[in-house]
C-alpha cells in the first residue's frame, strides 16, 4: 500500500513538475526578451534616462492603486511557502514582470531574480488552486515554482533547483519538494532555451590548487564579501524603512529615487551602473583596469533604485557588486582575476540571500568545475559572517548560524541586523 502511494505521489510530482516548469519556462523567455528590448533601446536612446523618475511616479501611482496585495513581492511568496497562505493573487505576474521592463527601459539599477521568482510562483499558485491540491502539495509546488523561474531565467537549472528548496527557512532545506523542484527546473531551462533565448557566457577560470596561503587569502576574500554585503542590505532596508515612514506615498518615494539614481548618473558620467550592467560583470574576468570603485557605485545604485520601490531583483546587481570586487580583492591579494571574479560574483549573493549550496552549484554551471573547492569555501564563510541578515525579510530562522535552536521560528523581519 505505501509503495503505491509513494508511486502516485511520484507521478503526481513528474507530471505537475513538467507543468510547472513549461508555464516557468515561457514566463521567463517572454521577460528576458522583453527586457533585452527595453535593455537596447536605452542603450540605443541613452536621453530615456531622464525620464525615469517619471517613470517612477507613474509606476509608484499604479502599484499603489492596483498592487497592494503583491507589494511584498518575493518575501510574499516566502511567507506563503511558509504560512500556508491564501492564494498569490495572479496580478502578480503580468505587473512584476511590467514594472521591471520598465524599470530597465528607464535606467533603473535593478535585477531580474525577483521577477522570475514572482512570476514562476503566482502562475504556479494559480495551477494549484485550479486543480484543488492539497495544501502540501501545493507547498511543494510552490517551491518547484521559484526553482523553475530561477533556473530558467539564468540557464541554470541545478542552482534554480537548490534555490527554491534552499531561500525559505534559513539553514534548512525543503527536501520534500526536491523532485517537483528538480523537475520544473530543468524542463523550465529547456523550454527557456527552446524559444530562442540565450544566455551570457563567462569566462573559464584555469584551475587553481589549495594551499595553507590561499586559504587565508579567501578568508580575507570572504570577510571583504561580507562585509560589503552588509551594507547593502542595510542600506536597502534603511531606505525602505526611513522612505516609507516620511514618505508614505509610493509614488512620490519612486519619483525621488528616480531623480537620484539620474544624479548619480550625471556624476559619474557612466552607463556602466544603469540597468543589469552584464558587460561590466563579463568585464570583470578580464579587465585590471576596471575602476577599482565599480562596485561601490553598483551598490548605491542599486540601493537607491531597489530602496526607493522601483521592480526588479537583486542577484545580477549583486553579480555586478561580486564580480567587480572580486576583481579588485584578486588583484590585491594574487588571486588570478577570473577565479576572483567568479568566487566575488557567486559570493556576495550566496551572503545576501543565505544560499551558499544554490550560488556555488550556479557557480560551477556559470564558470566550469575548476571554480571548486574555492566557491563553496567563500560562500559559506560569506554566509556566516553576514549574521542573521537577508534582502529577503521574510525568511524564516529556526536556528542560528552558530547551531542554537530558537524555542519558535521567527523571521529575519524581527531580527535582521543581529550576528
Amino acid at each position: 500500500m505505501t509503495r503505491h502511494l509513494d508511486l502516485r505521489r511520484l507521478g503526481q510530482w513528474i507530471l505537475l513538475g513538467h507543468v510547472v516548469g513549461a508555464v516557468c519556462g515561457a514566463g521567463s523567455a517572454l521577460f528576458l526578451w522583453l527586457l533585452d528590448l527595453a535593455t537596447n533601446t536605452r542603450v540605443q536612446h541613452p536621453q530615456i534616462v531622464y525620464a525615469l523618475p517619471l517613470a517612477g511616479l507613474g509606476i509608484g501611482w499604479f502599484y499603489q492603486r492596483f498592487g497592494q496585495p503583491v507589494k511584498a513581492g518575493s518575501n510574499l511568496v516566502i511567507d506563503t511557502i511558509s504560512d500556508n497562505g491564501p492564494e498569490l493573487p495572479l496580478r502578480m505576474a503580468p505587473m512584476v514582470l511590467f514594472g521591471t521592463v520598465l524599470t530597465h527601459l528607464f535606467g533603473g539599477s535593478a535585477g531580474r531574480e525577483g521577477t522570475a521568482v514572482q512570476l514562476g510562483a503566482s502562475l504556479t499558485d494559480f495551477l494549484s488552486h485550479r486543480l484543488r491540491l492539497s495544501s502540501a502539495l501545493r507547498r511543494q509546488l510552490l517551491c518547484a515554482g521559484v526553482a523553475g523561474g530561477f533556473g530558467s531565467v539564468f540557464g541554470t537549472p541545478m542552482a534554480g533547483m537548490i534555490f527554491g528548496l534552499e531561500f525559505v527557512v534559513l539553514g534548512r532545506i525543503e527536501y520534500e519538494a526536491l523532485v517537483p523542484a528538480l523537475i520544473a527546473a530543468l524542463i523550465g531551462d529547456l523550454v527557456t532555451r527552446s524559444l530562442g533565448i540565450v544566455h551570457t557566457s563567462y569566462p573559464t577560470p584555469a584551475a587553481l590548487p589549495l594551499s595553507p596561503l590561499l586559504l587565508v587569502k579567501w578568508l580575507l576574500f570572504a570577510i571583504a564579501t561580507a562585509l560589503t554585503t552588509t551594507l547593502f542590505i542595510e542600506l536597502v532596508h534603511a531606505l525602505k524603512k526611513q522612505g516609507e515612514r516620511f514618505l508614505p506615498q509610493l509614488s512620490v518615494r519612486m519619483m525621488l529615487g528616480g531623480l537620484s539614481v539620474l544624479a548619480l548618473w550625471k556624476l559619474f558620467g557612466s552607463d556602466d551602473y544603469l540597468g543589469l550592467g552584464v558587460p561590466t560583470i563579463v568585464r570583470a574576468f578580464t579587465d585590471p583596469t576596471l575602476p577599482s570603485y565599480s562596485f561601490a557605485a553598483k551598490l548605491l545604485f542599486t540601493a537607491l533604485t531597489i530602496g526607493a520601490g522601483f521592480l526588479g531583483g537583486e542577484v545580477t546587481p549583486l553579480f555586478f557588486i561580486g564580480a567587480t570586487l572580486g576583481n579588485v580583492l584578486a588583484q590585491f591579494l594574487g588571486i588570478p582575476l577570473s577565479l576572483g571574479a567568479g568566487v566575488g560574483l557567486a559570493a556576495v549573493f550566496a551572503a545576501a540571500s543565505n544560499t551558499p549550496l544554490a550560488l556555488s552549484v550556479m557557480a560551477v554551471e556559470l564558470l566550469g568545475a575548476h571554480v571548486l573547492p574555492h566557491v563553496v569555501i567563500v560562500c559559506v564563510l560569506s554566509y556566516l559572517l553576514c549574521g542573521h541578515r537577508s534582502i529577503y525579510q521574510a525568511q524564516r530562522l529556526l536556528r542560528t548560524k552558530s547551531g542554537s535552536e530558537l524555542a519558535q521560528m521567527t523571521t529575519l523581519r524581527h531580527d535582521s541586523g543581529s550576528t
